[in-house]
């Protein structure tokens, strides 16, 4: 009996080597790649209101006929082609446009603790499926809600929330039972590098649609395309390896003995001690910090081009999206590196998610108070703020996925509790911001980047303090009865 178990175990250890089950065709890398769309339509569904609302808003109400505009020259390669004009205007004001903004977070912030629970006990695959499935739906709905009236459209994009918010608990869910730990940081860079790929991919194209369309097709091609998607998530992927159809045995094995020591058994989630944990509030500050910027950029950095740099829809879009795709080859980048540390370099885990934080959350806070101070030297702008988020895809593999470490169990749930506190800069970030721009002065833009670089800095030395990079001992309770 025992030398059938060394001989069946064997394998099983070589296999943290690369390459003895392989990584091209494998289930594990299929569901990242399926991942990466469904996060890629996501934030497409997401994002695409930035820029259509340039385009549903009457001219006089948007603030370009305002007193800064003469502060940069006008700053566009003028193209004669005849731009649509078709789209219905609202006369929208900058408050009521901060609002439209802001109402996509109150519904995502509500199903975040929710979603973590109810993928833990459902599973993440339907939870997923149907959230972008919901989102989409309510896409294809924003045309009519923005003709009704501006409550419908607050209501439509808070409901878009709603979806969205279950997504990235589901997802963590999900590979809390599919990624072998020393894979985690690739398998994870991958599904969530959608996420900005969506954001570099949807803001020029929206503006395109905008362009030579009408805003409406922003949000019935978007919206079609994350319906495809659901068919296509709903029969290729499971929820663990034990149920999935094509998984190749050696695949199941190594996935299964890798996890071995990580999950608990027990069902009843341990809220309190998991509450007290300070590993899990580092993970809270660095996460509020870091979309604090996020969020501030992604809402208003079409506007900040527009009003202070004077750039026209059509470059605005393509230069709006440069800062994320240069963020999405770092997140990739990052990925492959943090685990080659890990397994190469024997780097402890905490050290590479410490290390990894610091470098995405304080150069970004440099270079982005830096991008307020250059006037109107275009190409330094857009390069410092580009840098500025290129640099922060170094947290996907700090914090971001720091969850899997300290409870591989629950990181559903963690990512839920730490993703509410994340979401309040998105409702709150650009509402402030908008507020101290009323005169559109670049000292007023000075401020916000201010504010943000600072939130920045904390966040990141809160986490380099308090991070861990074990698994917590109420994690594996179900274990430690076992052992004793």
């Amino acid at each position: 009996m025992e030398t059938e178990e060394g001989e069946d175990r064997t394998p099983l250890l070589k296999e943290s080597q690369p390459g003895t089950v392989p990584v091209c065709c494998s289930a594990r890398y299929n569901l990242a790649l399926l991942a990466f769309f469904g996060f890629f339509l996501l934030y497409a569904l997401r994002v695409n209101l930035s820029v259509a609302l340039v385009d549903m808003v009457e001219p006089n109400i948007s603030l370009a006929k305002n007193t800064t505009s003469n502060v940069c020259p006008e700053h566009s390669s003028t193209t004669n082609v005849p731009r649509n004009t078709t789209g219905e205007k609202y006369s929208w004001d900058a408050d009521t446009q901060g609002w439209i903004l802001g109402s996509f977070f109150y519904g995502y912030i509500i199903t975040q603790i929710p979603g973590g629970y109810l993928a833990s006990r459902i599973g993440g695959k339907l939870l997923l499926g149907f959230g972008i499935f919901g989102t989409s739906v309510f896409t294809l709905l924003t045309p009519l809600a923005a003709n009704l009236g501006v409550g419908y459209l607050i209501a439509v994009r808070a409901l878009e929330g709603l979806g969205e918010g279950v997504t990235f608990p589901a997802m963590h869910s999900m590979w809390s039972s599919w990624a072998p730990p020393l894979e985690r940081s690739k398998l994870l860079s991958i599904s969530y590098a959608g996420a900005q790929l969506g954001t570099v991919v949807s803001l020029p194209l929206s503006g395109l649609i905008c362009y030579y369309m009408n805003w409406v097709y922003v949000f019935y091609i978007f919206g079609a395309l994350g319906v495809l998607w659901f068919f296509f998530w709903m029969w290729l992927v499971s929820d663990t390896p034990e149920t999935h159809r094509s998984i190749s045995h050696a695949e199941r094995e190594y996935i299964l003995s890798s996890l071995k020591d990580q999950l608990s058994t027990q069902k009843s989630v341990p809220w309190r001690p998991m509450l007290e944990s300070l590993p899990l509030w580092a993970i809270v500050v660095a996460h509020f910090s870091y979309n604090w910027t996020f969020y501030t950029l992604l809402t208003l950095l079409p506007t900040y081009m527009k009003e202070i740099l004077r750039f026209d829809a059509q470059e605005n879009g393509f230069l709006s999206a440069l800062p994320y795709f240069g963020c999405w080859l770092c997140i990739i980048l990052s990925g492959q590196i943090a685990d080659y540390l890990r397994e190469k370099q024997n780097f402890s885990t905490v050290c590479v998610r410490k290390c990894f934080t610091l470098i995405g959350m304080i150069g970004p806070a440099v270079f982005l108070v830096a991008a307020g101070f250059i006037g109107c030297n275009y190409a330094l702008a857009v390069a410092f703020v580009t840098i500025s988020t290129t640099l922060g895809g170094f947290c996907t593999s700090g914090y971001s996925i720091n969850h899997l470490d300290i409870a591989p169990s629950y990181a559903g749930i963690l990512l839920g509790i730490t993703n509410s506190f994340a979401t309040i800069p998105g409702m709150v970030g650009p509402v402030i911001a908008k507020n101290l721009t009323h005169n559109n002065t670049v000292g007023e833009w000075q401020t916000v980047f201010y504010i943000a670089a600072s939130i920045n800095l904390f966040g990141a030395i809160f986490f380099a303090f308090f991070a861990s990079g074990e698994v917590q001992d109420w994690a594996v309770s179900g274990y430690h009865l076992h052992r004793s």
